[in-house]
């Protein structure tokens, strides 16, 4: 995985902008999805009783996601892979606590991590460099770690909607729920759950109790899929 990423070299000065193009429809940030992401993930560990000490994020980009992935109980380190070094660069200057790093995913060569994480990134690999993505992530596991991919659910409208006003998933392809699952079965993972979320926008927050409930349908903006390496 030595390519890197123009497209995303070309955005990592304004990354947030972009994404918050898409999602001011929705009534918030980036910041209230990626604390949501990671509330979920913590549900699920703590219902199997897994501790992950250290996690994967693959795909990190900018470094997003890596402050509330540092919240996950008994997290010890985080190391976030990506192809586009000027993304990279824009991670390491935004996060400096000793506990994370950041590399190219050709330059991480170790493994012997308990969790990877990794949120709208899949639809962004070409279909046919998909499969040795996850292997590649399968890979960086030890067994019986797990591997939690976030899409974008294509069966929502107003996903659609949202991704057609970022620009940089202009030329995205997405990926179905049961594309995610095979994709992955295909790689050596053995599947766990897939959950639903981010039904109703700020408008309608006061129904978002009930989100809990719904996550089976396939409702919601994004949905995760939750494998473990045998």
């Amino acid at each position: 995985m030595s390519e890197t990423s123009p497209l995303f070299d070309g955005y990592a000065g304004n990354y947030d902008a972009a994404l918050a193009e898409g999602l001011q429809v929705t009534g918030e940030d980036a910041a209230y999805f990626a604390r949501r992401r990671v509330a979920w993930m913590q549900q699920c560990l703590a219902r199997l009783n897994v501790i992950p000490r250290r996690v994967l994020d693959f795909g990190c980009g900018t470094g997003g996601s890596v402050p509330y992935l540092l919240m996950l109980p008994g997290v010890q380190e985080v190391v976030g892979v990506d192809i586009s070094e000027s993304s990279l660069d824009v991670a390491r200057a935004r996060h400096s606590d000793a506990r994370v790093r950041f590399a190219h995913t050709s330059e991480l060569n170790e493994a012997g991590f308990d969790l990877a994480f990794c949120n709208g990134v899949f639809h962004h690999i070409p279909v046919v460099s998909r499969l040795d993505c996850a292997r590649y992530v399968l890979g960086k596991l030890n067994p019986r770690g797990l591997f939690a991919l976030w899409e974008n659910n294509p069966w929502n409208p107003g996903t659609r909607y949202i991704m057609s006003r970022v620009a940089f998933d202009a030329d995205a392809v997405t990926l179905s729920p049961p594309q995610v699952k095979k994709l992955l079965r295909d790689a050596g993972f053995s599947h766990v759950n897939t959950s639903f979320l981010f039904i109703f926008p700020r408008l309608l927050k006061l129904f978002r109790p009930l989100e809990s409930v719904c996550q089976r349908l396939p409702l919601g903006g994004q949905f995760v899929t939750l494998e473990q390496r045998p």
